[in-house]
């Protein structure tokens, strides 16, 4: 089994700073790209940021100079820095991970979602 757990969420002014981290643990074998969606309520989930294995990076143009991913390989985790939160960027926030595990192939996993709230 792969677990992904989240922390980090919590409620932030508008302009404040919050950091997002997700660890992955289980049969792991190889993680291809771990990363960040969101969904707010009403809307559909969408990617925030991604990372490869490789360390290429992919931002939603929304977060773009306000977002920062980044992955310490050796601990199958990844961290999201959001700075200048607006609040529109209110919605939960769920980890992805692609990876191979014993039983599957580039298979994607989700956390359970962690909740992010701008707002005076």
């Amino acid at each position: 089994q792969v677990q992904l757990v989240e922390s980090g969420g919590g409620l932030v002014q508008p302009g404040g700073s919050l950091r997002l981290s997700c660890t992955a643990s289980g049969s792991i074998l190889n993680i291809h790209a771990m990363g960040w969606y969101r969904q707010a309520p009403g809307k559909e989930r969408v990617l925030v940021a991604a990372i490869t294995s490789g360390g290429s990076i992919n931002y939603a143009d929304s977060v773009k100079g306000r977002f920062a991913i980044s992955r310490d390989n050796a601990k199958n985790t990844v961290y999201l820095q959001m700075n200048s939160l607006k609040p529109e960027d209110t919605a939960v926030y769920y980890c992805n991970a692609v990876l191979d595990s014993y039983y599957r192939r580039n298979y994607n996993y989700w956390g359970q979602g962690t909740q992010v709230t701008v707002s005076s």
